[in-house]
């Protein structure tokens, strides 16, 4: 029966779970904004005594490994390794595009020819997006897209798209697209898929690993464009 903590920084909300054998047994959120550095050791706190209270061990720590915010991720990634060196316990990544489609999963009911697309804003019309289907197998990588009416033109499945990319998108795309709202990435979200990981044996080298930061895609991506047209 293994315990793990999750961490989820990606974007402007911190969140943490404490789960057993795939169960969320405690957790916090923070919607307020940008107060990770705050919220998150606060927390931290609180669940280690809830833990110590239960008589719980911490086998493994889980984090958002992105693609998110900069400033969030770092500081999410700090604190779990931080954790995994002081408990001596293993670090697991999760991808914050994956916590996102597992909602949605969790949350809604979805044809098994359904795509799941999370989108995660990157600037102007452009997103931070893969496609899932119903078993969050990967059906099409993680990419930056530039979203216009053409976009996705070859896909022909209904698409359920969500994220805080996904809302300026939707008087854009064109075909069996439909916008779920107020989807955003979590800890309990991760619960299913930290557990997974863990099972499998799926851990990171907690020094060299580091999470995908948007920016630096964002970077990638605007470089990529200048040598195209050239």
């Amino acid at each position: 029966m293994a315990t793990l903590i999750n961490i989820e920084t990606s974007t402007e909300i911190c969140s943490v779970a404490l789960s057993v054998n795939g169960k969320t047994v405690w957790h916090k959120e923070n919607y307020d904004g940008m107060s990770h550095s705050i919220s998150l050791a606060k927390f931290i706190e609180e669940m280690m005594v809830y833990a110590k209270s239960e008589a719980l061990k911490i086998d493994g720590v889980a984090v958002s490994c992105g693609p998110g915010s900069y400033t969030g991720l770092r500081i999410g990634v700090s604190t779990t390794k931080g954790l995994c060196y002081g408990l001596d316990v293993p670090l697991i990544s999760v991808n914050t595009l994956e916590i996102m489609a597992n909602h949605v999963l969790k949350n809604n009911a979805v044809d098994a020819n359904t795509l799941l697309c999370p989108m995660i804003d990157a600037r102007r019309m452009e997103v931070y997006t893969a496609f899932y289907d119903k078993s969050l197998n990967q059906k099409r990588e993680t990419s930056a897209d530039i979203i216009d009416e053409s976009s996705y033109s070859d896909i022909t499945s209904e698409v359920l798209f969500f994220g805080n990319g996904a809302s300026k998108c939707q008087s854009v795309l064109r075909g069996n697209f439909k916008l779920i709202e107020n989807v955003v990435p979590l800890a309990t979200d991760m619960v299913e898929l930290s557990h997974k990981a863990f099972d499998e044996k799926k851990f990171q080298d907690v020094a060299y690993f580091e999470p995908f930061y948007l920016k630096e895609f964002v970077a990638t991506v605007a470089k990529n464009k200048v040598f195209e047209n050239n």
